[in-house]
């Protein structure tokens, strides 16, 4: 697997704690490239198309195209480790405003500082 730059659209088995089986389901790479390499892993963000749902700070995708999908999506903050080898393939990567969008809930959920 190559190595996968930060906000990289990517496919995954996502598991759901309601079924026996994972879907495959966009996903957001939030780590840097460094972290990947170190480990062998990438953290992600859950892409859902949840239209019956919400979670707090939830970022709805702008630009569909840039990020590879056919319908509207948000980024969720359902946030989970993955091993590089599951991944299946890239859809895109997000544009520069969703890219803004998303590091500003980013920082929301995880504040940096004391």
């Amino acid at each position: 697997m190559s190595v996968l730059d930060r906000h990289t659209v990517v496919r995954v088995p996502f598991p759901f704690t309601d079924r026996e089986a994972p879907k495959l389901r966009p996903a957001l790479v939030l780590s840097q490239p460094e972290f990947q390499r170190g480990c062998g892993h990438l953290l992600l963000a859950m892409i859902t198309s949840a239209r019956q749902s919400s979670w707090p700070l939830d970022w709805p995708i702008e630009d569909l195209q840039a990020a590879g999908l056919p319908q509207p999506c948000l980024v969720r903050f359902k946030l989970f480790t993955l091993d590089e080898r599951l991944v299946l393939g890239s859809l895109g990567s997000l544009a520069a405003a969703d890219r803004t969008g998303v590091a500003a809930r980013l920082g929301k959920l995880l504040p940096t500082g004391p």
